[in-house]
Protein backbone atom coordinates (compact mmCIF):
# COMPACT_ATOMS: atom_id res chain seq x y z
CA UNK A 1 0.00 0.00 0.00
CA UNK A 2 1.61 3.19 -1.19
CA UNK A 3 2.60 6.48 1.33
CA UNK A 4 2.19 3.39 4.67
CA UNK A 5 4.45 4.12 7.37
CA UNK A 6 5.89 1.22 9.32
CA UNK A 7 7.71 0.72 12.79
CA UNK A 8 10.35 -1.86 14.03
CA UNK A 9 8.82 -4.26 15.88
CA UNK A 10 9.81 -7.34 18.69
CA UNK A 11 7.67 -10.56 18.73
CA UNK A 12 6.66 -9.36 22.16
CA UNK A 13 5.29 -13.20 23.52
CA UNK A 14 3.50 -16.02 21.98
CA UNK A 15 0.76 -17.03 24.45
CA UNK A 16 -2.05 -19.67 24.87
CA UNK A 17 -5.64 -17.95 25.69
CA UNK A 18 -9.22 -18.61 26.17
CA UNK A 19 -9.80 -17.01 23.21
CA UNK A 20 -6.90 -19.42 21.58
CA UNK A 21 -3.57 -18.89 20.97
CA UNK A 22 -2.13 -15.28 20.05
CA UNK A 23 1.51 -14.12 19.11
CA UNK A 24 1.99 -10.54 20.52
CA UNK A 25 3.93 -7.88 18.30
CA UNK A 26 5.15 -4.77 20.21
CA UNK A 27 6.17 -1.75 18.11
CA UNK A 28 9.97 -0.85 19.81
CA UNK A 29 9.27 1.40 22.78
CA UNK A 30 5.51 1.56 22.40
CA UNK A 31 3.48 1.00 24.91
CA UNK A 32 0.66 -0.93 22.45
CA UNK A 33 1.07 -4.47 21.50
CA UNK A 34 -0.95 -5.95 18.41
CA UNK A 35 -2.91 -9.27 19.35
CA UNK A 36 -2.92 -12.29 16.27
CA UNK A 37 -4.43 -14.81 17.28
CA UNK A 38 -2.91 -17.96 15.13
CA UNK A 39 -3.28 -21.67 15.10
CA UNK A 40 -1.84 -24.00 17.00
CA UNK A 41 0.56 -25.70 14.39
CA UNK A 42 1.82 -21.86 13.72
CA UNK A 43 2.10 -21.64 17.72
CA UNK A 44 4.30 -24.54 18.17
CA UNK A 45 6.50 -23.67 15.36
CA UNK A 46 7.16 -20.10 16.29
CA UNK A 47 7.78 -21.00 19.65
CA UNK A 48 10.55 -24.02 18.26
CA UNK A 49 11.99 -20.46 16.18
CA UNK A 50 12.18 -18.30 19.44
CA UNK A 51 14.18 -21.10 21.56
CA UNK A 52 16.19 -22.15 18.72
CA UNK A 53 15.75 -25.38 19.22
CA UNK A 54 16.44 -28.68 17.53
CA UNK A 55 14.06 -30.69 15.34
CA UNK A 56 15.37 -34.00 13.62
CA UNK A 57 13.30 -33.44 10.79
CA UNK A 58 12.44 -29.90 9.27
CA UNK A 59 9.20 -28.28 10.21
CA UNK A 60 7.27 -26.16 7.24
CA UNK A 61 8.93 -22.73 8.08
CA UNK A 62 12.45 -24.25 8.42
CA UNK A 63 11.67 -26.12 4.70
CA UNK A 64 10.53 -22.49 3.40
CA UNK A 65 13.94 -21.00 5.10
CA UNK A 66 16.24 -23.57 3.38
CA UNK A 67 14.56 -23.44 -0.10
CA UNK A 68 14.73 -19.46 -0.12
CA UNK A 69 18.70 -19.62 0.82
CA UNK A 70 19.22 -22.88 -1.25
CA UNK A 71 17.75 -20.32 -4.12
CA UNK A 72 20.36 -17.49 -3.00
CA UNK A 73 18.11 -15.48 -1.79
CA UNK A 74 17.84 -14.04 1.87
CA UNK A 75 15.00 -12.68 3.96
CA UNK A 76 15.66 -8.74 4.39
CA UNK A 77 12.48 -8.44 6.87
CA UNK A 78 8.92 -9.31 7.48
CA UNK A 79 5.83 -7.13 7.24
CA UNK A 80 2.66 -7.25 8.51
CA UNK A 81 0.69 -4.63 6.41
CA UNK A 82 -2.50 -4.38 6.45
CA UNK A 83 -5.42 -5.64 8.96
CA UNK A 84 -9.22 -5.83 6.88
CA UNK A 85 -12.50 -7.10 8.04
CA UNK A 86 -10.17 -8.80 11.27
CA UNK A 87 -7.80 -10.31 8.92
CA UNK A 88 -4.15 -9.54 9.02
CA UNK A 89 -1.84 -9.20 6.21
CA UNK A 90 2.04 -9.73 5.81
CA UNK A 91 4.75 -10.47 3.23
CA UNK A 92 8.33 -11.46 3.52
CA UNK A 93 10.67 -9.22 1.72
CA UNK A 94 13.70 -11.40 -0.10
CA UNK A 95 16.65 -9.68 -2.07
CA UNK A 96 17.64 -12.19 -4.75
CA UNK A 97 20.83 -11.61 -6.79
CA UNK A 98 20.08 -7.79 -6.15
CA UNK A 99 16.71 -7.75 -6.28
CA UNK A 100 14.03 -7.13 -4.37
CA UNK A 101 10.92 -9.64 -4.07
CA UNK A 102 8.08 -9.36 -1.94
CA UNK A 103 5.82 -12.01 -1.49
CA UNK A 104 2.59 -12.30 0.36
CA UNK A 105 2.30 -14.24 3.06
CA UNK A 106 -0.29 -15.27 6.73
CA UNK A 107 1.17 -13.29 9.47
CA UNK A 108 1.76 -16.24 11.05
CA UNK A 109 3.81 -17.92 8.69
CA UNK A 110 6.04 -14.68 8.05
CA UNK A 111 6.47 -15.09 11.64
CA UNK A 112 7.67 -18.40 11.55
CA UNK A 113 10.32 -17.30 9.27
CA UNK A 114 11.36 -14.02 10.74
CA UNK A 115 12.33 -16.01 14.27
CA UNK A 116 14.44 -18.32 12.21
CA UNK A 117 15.96 -15.86 9.70
CA UNK A 118 16.64 -13.31 12.50
CA UNK A 119 15.53 -10.80 10.54
CA UNK A 120 13.74 -7.47 11.42
CA UNK A 121 10.32 -7.58 11.89
CA UNK A 122 8.13 -3.84 10.80
CA UNK A 123 4.44 -3.46 11.15
CA UNK A 124 1.68 -0.74 9.50
CA UNK A 125 1.42 2.20 12.03
CA UNK A 126 -2.09 2.41 10.68
CA UNK A 127 -2.07 -1.94 11.91
CA UNK A 128 -1.33 -0.04 15.39
CA UNK A 129 -3.97 2.68 15.73
CA UNK A 130 -5.87 0.22 14.25
CA UNK A 131 -5.93 -3.68 16.69
CA UNK A 132 -3.11 -2.77 19.30
CA UNK A 133 -3.83 -2.96 23.12
CA UNK A 134 -2.21 -1.23 26.30
CA UNK A 135 0.73 -3.53 27.22
CA UNK A 136 0.27 -2.40 30.82
CA UNK A 137 -3.43 -3.59 30.23
CA UNK A 138 -1.93 -6.62 28.86
CA UNK A 139 0.46 -7.10 31.88
CA UNK A 140 -1.99 -6.54 34.48
CA UNK A 141 -4.35 -9.15 33.52
CA UNK A 142 -1.33 -11.40 33.27
CA UNK A 143 -0.41 -10.50 36.99
CA UNK A 144 -3.99 -10.52 38.55
CA UNK A 145 -5.03 -7.06 38.24
CA UNK A 146 -1.71 -5.92 39.75
CA UNK A 147 1.41 -4.23 38.36
CA UNK A 148 4.43 -5.94 36.52
CA UNK A 149 7.19 -5.09 34.13
CA UNK A 150 7.27 -5.61 30.63
CA UNK A 151 9.55 -8.48 30.76
CA UNK A 152 6.75 -10.21 32.15
CA UNK A 153 5.38 -12.80 29.80
CA UNK A 154 1.80 -11.32 29.22
CA UNK A 155 -1.62 -13.15 29.02
CA UNK A 156 -4.52 -11.57 26.83
CA UNK A 157 -7.48 -9.49 28.32
CA UNK A 158 -10.78 -11.25 28.60
CA UNK A 159 -12.33 -9.31 26.53
CA UNK A 160 -10.40 -8.91 23.57
CA UNK A 161 -10.77 -6.19 21.25
CA UNK A 162 -13.44 -6.58 18.32
CA UNK A 163 -10.70 -6.86 15.79
CA UNK A 164 -9.11 -9.47 17.89
CA UNK A 165 -11.85 -11.46 18.04
CA UNK A 166 -13.06 -11.12 14.66
CA UNK A 167 -9.38 -12.52 13.31
CA UNK A 168 -9.88 -14.94 15.96
CA UNK A 169 -12.43 -16.04 14.10
CA UNK A 170 -11.73 -15.80 10.67
CA UNK A 171 -8.72 -17.58 11.66
CA UNK A 172 -10.98 -20.92 12.80
CA UNK A 173 -13.04 -20.10 9.76
CA UNK A 174 -10.04 -20.97 7.28
CA UNK A 175 -8.56 -23.75 9.12
CA UNK A 176 -12.27 -25.52 9.45
CA UNK A 177 -12.41 -25.11 5.90
CA UNK A 178 -8.85 -26.26 5.19
CA UNK A 179 -10.06 -29.12 7.12
CA UNK A 180 -12.87 -29.74 5.49
CA UNK A 181 -14.61 -29.46 8.77
CA UNK A 182 -17.59 -27.75 7.39
CA UNK A 183 -19.75 -28.33 9.90
CA UNK A 184 -17.53 -26.35 12.44
CA UNK A 185 -16.77 -24.04 9.51
CA UNK A 186 -20.54 -22.96 9.59
CA UNK A 187 -20.60 -22.50 13.32
CA UNK A 188 -18.11 -20.13 13.35
CA UNK A 189 -19.09 -18.27 10.56
CA UNK A 190 -22.49 -17.69 12.42
CA UNK A 191 -20.56 -16.07 15.01
CA UNK A 192 -18.55 -14.29 12.68
CA UNK A 193 -22.27 -12.93 11.43
CA UNK A 194 -23.12 -12.15 14.82
CA UNK A 195 -19.98 -10.37 15.63
CA UNK A 196 -20.32 -8.14 12.73
CA UNK A 197 -23.99 -7.72 13.37
CA UNK A 198 -23.05 -5.80 17.34
CA UNK A 199 -20.71 -3.86 15.30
Amino acid sequence: MAGQTFVEADIWTVAQTDQGNVVLVRPKGSDLAVPIFIGQLETQSILIGMGNVDVPRPLTHDLALSLIRNLGAEVSRIEINDLHEGTFFARIALVMEGRDIVVDARPSDAIGIAVRAGCPVFIAESVVEEAGISVNLVNAQASGGGESSDEEKPGLPAVASREGERARLQAELEAAIAEEDYERAAIVRDKLKELEGEG
